[in-house]
């Protein structure tokens, strides 16, 4: 087992009665004024606006409101947060959504502090030595955010997609009531069970093969999930399974998993260009390109593409023939998403053909322009990315 780090100090409160708790972790965590952000209508329409609203009223909390964060949340919604923040003198944000609303109030708790323009982060220009602090009230389990030490953020000005990772913005607490999820729409529950099983993908294919346990967990959680999300989308109000999901989302993405820094992550960086340039769902744009990113890839290491097709896709082994077992465990994933809803290509995900001129230029962003890689389990030059788009075309 090779020498790491775990570092996971968010505070969970799970179960149908947690977001009674609110104001108490606020209170706790030093919040005396609050931003309270959120996405859509939704959360108001649901009551639990009201609901989070109502707990820091209770109890003395003042708080402001900031809604509007859609998906791929934007760079001009984070600029009026941190605009709002230092006008009213705030010092903690909850934030009452998904990965896109988390992602977002992190950004705001960077750029706060900061003089400069927070996108100098994700542009990697220099590093944030603060972030006001976050707690999470968690309605879409997904990204997993609440407990990780990221925040994508996407400027429209070009439509870049970047994210940052920095142990600043990890949420002080997380809200998760299963119930919650229990209005998702069938596509955004199938969308985020794929960015869950993704997430935990990302860090079983590295370079660290010598993880037995890490990767009995990560095995364990894509099978638990490939069984949960049949359940929800059949019963939408079975708790078991969404409570199951809910969990999953944070394990995925607090390195219990398997450590991020080792993990190969170019599915996410491929994924996000197909978001940027055409607003996908995050991951439904995973779902497109995974299984061409497999089949370019698996020859770097078969067995461990064998071991997924055996211990989670459930294939037969032909000890025979390794590599037929391997591209058997790769054609049953694809079949798994298209079982749930999700696109397995390209034309599926944005519904037409992907021109040349349009790969070419997500290559080129994806590359910064030919200057980087992406990937460890196999280093992608620009080439490759462009090679991997037209694989995934449909």
């Amino acid at each position: 087992m090779k020498d790491f780090s775990f570092y996971a100090p968010t505070e969970v409160v799970f179960g149908a009665k947690s977001e009674e708790k609110i104001a108490e972790l606020v209170r706790h965590h030093g919040g005396t004024k609050v931003l309270v952000h959120y996405g859509g209508e939704s959360a108001r329409r649901s009551g639990l606006l009201d609901k989070v609203c109502g707990q820091l009223s209770a109890a003395g909390i003042e708080h402001v409101l900031l809604g509007g964060v859609v998906p791929n949340p934007r760079l001009s919604k984070v600029h009026e947060g941190i605009d709002l923040c230092r006008r009213e003198g705030i010092d903690f944000i909850v934030a009452v959504g998904g990965g896109s609303v988390i992602d977002s109030a992190k950004a705001i708790g960077y750029g706060v502090g900061y003089d400069g323009d927070v996108w100098d982060f994700y542009l990697r220009r220099t590093v944030p030595q603060s972030c006001m602090p976050i707690g999470a009230v968690l309605t879409i389990p997904a990204a997993g955010s609440e407990m990780s030490d990221s925040s994508v953020i996407t400027n429209e000005d070009g439509n870049i997609k970047l994210g940052y990772t920095s142990n600043l913005c990890r949420c002080k607490f997380a809200v998760m009531n299963p119930e919650r999820t229990y209005t998702l729409p069938p596509y955004q529950t199938a969308a985020g069970v794929t960015d869950i099983i993704m997430h935990t993908l990302e860090r079983y294919f590295s370079k660290d093969d010598d993880m037995t346990l890490v990767d009995s967990m990560a095995e364990a959680l894509m099978r638990t999930m490939k069984d949960s999300v049949f359940a929800v989308l059949d019963n939408p109000h079975d708790y078991r399974n969404r409570a199951q999901i809910m969990w999953a989302g944070s394990l995925a993405h607090n390195d219990i998993t398997g450590s991020r820094a080792a993990g190969d992550w170019a599915t996410h960086q491929l994924g996000h260009e197909l978001s940027a340039m055409f607003d996908a769902t995050h991951g439904a744009s995973l779902a497109a390109v995974w299984a061409s990113w497999a089949r370019y890839v698996y020859k770097e290491n078969v067995s461990r593409f064998v071991r997924l097709a055996v211990n989670v896709m459930g294939v037969d082994n032909d000890y025979t023939s390794p590599e037929a077992t391997a591209l058997a465990g790769i054609a049953a994933m694809e079949r798994f998403f298209r079982a749930i809803g999700m696109p397995v290509s390209i034309k599926e995900l944005i519904g037409r053909d992907v021109t040349d001129g349009e790969i070419d230029e997500m290559a080129r962003k994806c590359s910064c322009g030919g200057t980087v890689t992406k990937g460890t389990f196999k280093v992608l030059h620009r080439d490759d990315m462009v090679a991997i788009y037209r694989m995934a075309r449909g």
